[in-house]
């Protein structure tokens, strides 16, 4: 148990304890980006959005993103602050925050009807790296499992099937270590400490606790998955192979609730080739949610020029019927610019999924129609 009034202290903590193990000949790196990000969505007749902004919305973000680094001899140190500003009809949403985290590294500066900022730090941690082993305590990135668009063994802040830009994951606060076996087996382990939003005390019944084993049994490789997740039990076991030049990758994740038993799959082929001199990869995905979806994921990378990427997408949900079909392309403008952007089009009748769930008003649903997403991207 641990108080509001403490939490400002680890952080503070953890810097004071990384900084004491840098001394003369650590070398530091400095870099970042700042996104401009537009999204403008339109609205159907019948939805409950449409009431709130009208028939059309346009959202802006900014986002700079500074990254520091310090590595002394095995040591080493990690810093990404964040300073993200925000105009939306949807604030209401929800704004980044550190509620449920360990350290409260995010502030609010100013939050009005439509417009936010808001500055954080997305990573800070400090780490070990010796031969054989990896250990890093703080705010970090965690991924895990063998899904291309769905990740039921992501246990730690997984992509949203949908999202458009996957550059980095949202940061938690975690115990990480890892041991790579002579073979080349490794061990990972994460303990993900997390509070109740209620009371802000740290209780084991939020946390996840995983332990996951890498392995290799001639060419096939296979995961060993055996965590305990917001005190549900959790199992799973995963595979990548090679199949006649085709990797065909997959998991099985048996969670146990103490009420009911969930077992998800996913499963995936991906293929790359050339056609007509351009370079050319796609992939298809099956997953049950463990409850009673069933999605297929289909996508397509083409190489237009060595520059242009063209990325169509589809997600559809068998049971509804419905899906999402996303055309993402991406452009190099420069050597450190880069253009990101999406038509979203959503598919399926009012009261699917993908075509707007019912909302709970009668004659409403929380449908959209055809929404453009475009970013800008300079790197330094």
């Amino acid at each position: 148990m641990t108080s509001t009034k403490m939490r400002p202290s680890y952080a503070f903590l953890l810097l004071v304890v990384s900084t004491a193990v840098f001394a003369d000949g650590t070398s530091y790196e400095f870099g970042g980006h700042s996104k401009l990000r537009l999204l403008a969505q339109s609205y159907p007749s019948d939805s409950l959005f449409r009431d709130v902004v009208g028939a059309n919305s346009v959202d802006g973000v900014g986002e700079l993103r500074l990254d520091f680094s310090a590595k002394s001899d095995k040591w080493s140190l990690h810093a990404d602050y964040q300073l993200i500003v925000i105009n939306s009809d949807f604030l209401a949403a929800g704004l980044p925050e550190d509620d449920s985290r360990l350290f409260d590294l995010t502030s609010v500066l100013d939050d009005s009807i439509k417009n936010a900022v808001v500055h954080r730090l997305d990573r800070f941690w400090v780490g070990y790296a010796g031969e054989k082993t990896v250990v890093r305590f703080g705010r970090q990135a965690l991924s895990w499992g063998n899904g291309l668009i769905y990740a039921p063994m992501d246990l730690v802040n997984p992509f949203d099937p949908a999202t458009i830009d996957t550059e980095y994951k949202t940061g938690d606060d975690m115990l990480y270590m890892q041991y790579l076996r002579d073979g080349g087996d490794d061990v990972q382990a994460a303990v993900v400490f997390r509070r109740n939003v209620l009371t802000d005390d740290v209780e084991s019944d939020e946390a996840t606790v995983a332990v996951k084993y890498h392995g290799f049994a001639g060419e096939h490789e296979y995961d060993v998955l055996v965590a305990e997740n917001y005190d549900n039990t959790v199992v799973g076991v995963g595979h990548a192979r090679s199949v006649g030049g085709a990797i065909w990758r997959g998991d099985v994740v048996v969670t146990d609730s103490g009420d009911a038993i969930y077992v998800e799959v996913v499963t995936n082929l991906s293929y790359s080739w050339v056609w007509g001199s351009k370079n050319m990869s796609g992939a298809v995905e099956y997953y049950y949610d463990g409850i009673d979806r069933h999605y297929v994921a289909g996508s397509l990378a083409i190489e237009m020029s060595p520059l242009w990427m063209l990325m169509p997408t589809l997600l559809s949900n068998v049971n509804d019927p419905g899906g999402l079909l996303q055309v993402v392309t991406q452009y190099s403008l420069s050597d450190n610019m880069m253009f990101l952007g999406s038509l979203n089009i959503p598919l399926g009748a009012s009261g699917t999924e993908f075509g707007g769930p019912d909302s709970g008003v009668p004659g409403r649903y929380l449908s959209t129609d055809a929404g453009v997403f475009a970013q800008l991207a300079w790197y330094f």
